[in-house]
């Protein structure tokens, strides 16, 4: 199977990734010379970990009738110990006290589930290449 995602760079630090029906803009913060109009990219990629965590936690409580009111996952980044990038990310699954406590670790369960979370953990392989077009 393969799929495209079409990238397109715009005026200044703007770069938009375009694909099925959607287009995702990303821009850089006024500090390292962007407008700051957009998230930029390292931040949509750690919310793409947050977020399809979030989705299969949705899943789980839907198929089981759990309401999902006062569900809310937050994402906490830390540093490596070298200060750059980050070393560890933690995933709080909030849950109210109406929430079954039999589906307390089954949720964590499947929040790892997550497949940008499979992902990271089994990198796929990497070909940036030049293409000359006409």
């Amino acid at each position: 199977m393969k799929s495209e995602m079409i990238i397109t760079i715009g005026e200044g630090k703007k770069v938009d990734a375009e694909f099925g029906g959607f287009v995702i803009r990303t821009d850089q913060p006024r500090q390292v010379g962007g407008e700051g109009s957009a998230p930029e990219p390292f931040a949509l990629f750690l919310a793409s970990i947050g977020t399809c965590a979030g989705i299969f936690v949705s899943s789980f409580c839907q198929s089981r009738g759990i309401p999902t009111d006062g569900i809310r996952l937050v994402q906490t980044h830390y540093a490596k110990p070298s200060g750059y990038g980050i070393g560890r990310i933690e995933i709080a699954i909030e849950v109210p006290p109406s929430f079954p406590d039999k589906y307390r670790d089954a949720v964590v369960n499947a929040a790892n589930l997550c497949a940008v979370k499979r992902h990271i953990q089994d990198p796929p392989e990497f070909d940036v290449k030049t293409v000359v077009t006409a």
